[in-house]
């Protein structure tokens, strides 16, 4: 892994915006946590233009929902935003944004998307100011990052986020979660790799970080190899409104 400094944050990513496998499918090969990182920018690096072609908006309508929510001068950060779909191109006029993520070659194609400031980042460690922002959006990005990490990664949302801030984030729809690798997913022949515990622990790691959980919806995952699969789509505010 390389370990030196890239476009002024630490070149060490954690996640990509996308969406994973599910809980019931083969884990595959075996990545260890510690190049889970690696694995992930490289895999995204190499597949961008294929995630392009493949990637569906079925969380669209919550996404606007949520965005439609927020007050005119409010800020959001898309933790993960990938090519800036759903949500960084779907920001109104009156609310400003910033969208992180672990792969440059997806960072390009959000450019193509949006005039949003983005960057280069570390969802263990944000490029991002305390308090600076108003909501965070994490769609099927914490769910590449190391299990061990994600309290890491919930308390940094909390370190961001001003205070009564809202999050939306993608977790598990059971209790077992799931750990595993395609090396070849979406036929790109890139090696991709998710881990993430079950629903209950990731409840229980947001209020530990400070939220309290506001609303839960189930949908159907568009994007994986394999049919069936689904997703929970988290909302949740952090204390002190």
């Amino acid at each position: 892994m390389n370990d030196e400094p890239s476009d002024g944050v630490d070149d060490e990513f954690t996640p990509a915006g996308d969406d994973g496998p599910g809980p019931d499918v083969d884990p595959g090969p075996t990545v260890d946590p510690h190049t889970q990182r690696a694995a992930v920018r490289d895999g995204y690096d190499g597949m961008a233009a294929t995630y392009r072609r493949e990637r569906e908006a079925a969380e669209a309508p919550l996404v606007e929902s949520f965005l439609d929510d927020l007050a005119a001068g409010d800020r959001v950060l898309d933790a993960g935003c990938g090519q800036g779909t759903p949500v960084l191109n779907r920001l109104p006029d009156r609310v400003g944004g910033v969208g992180v993520d672990l792969s440059a070659s997806m960072l390009d194609l959000a450019r193509d998307r949006t005039d949003t400031a983005l960057a280069r980042g570390d969802l263990t460690r944000l490029p991002v100011a305390a308090d600076a922002v108003d909501a965070i959006t994490a769609l099927h990005s914490v769910i590449h990052v190391p299990i061990a990490e994600h309290p890491t990664v919930f308390r940094e949302f909390a370190r961001v986020l001003r205070p009564g801030g809202r999050l939306y984030l993608t977790a598990a729809t059971g209790e077992d979660g799931w750990s595993g690798a395609n090396e070849d997913w979406l036929g790109a022949g890139e090696l991709m790799a998710w881990s993430f515990p079950g629903l209950d622990r990731t409840r229980d790691q947001l209020r530990e970080a400070g939220f309290r959980v506001t609303d839960e919806r189930v949908l159907d995952d568009t994007v994986a190899d394999d049919d069936g699969g689904a997703w929970t789509h988290l909302f949740a505010r952090l204390a002190g409104e």
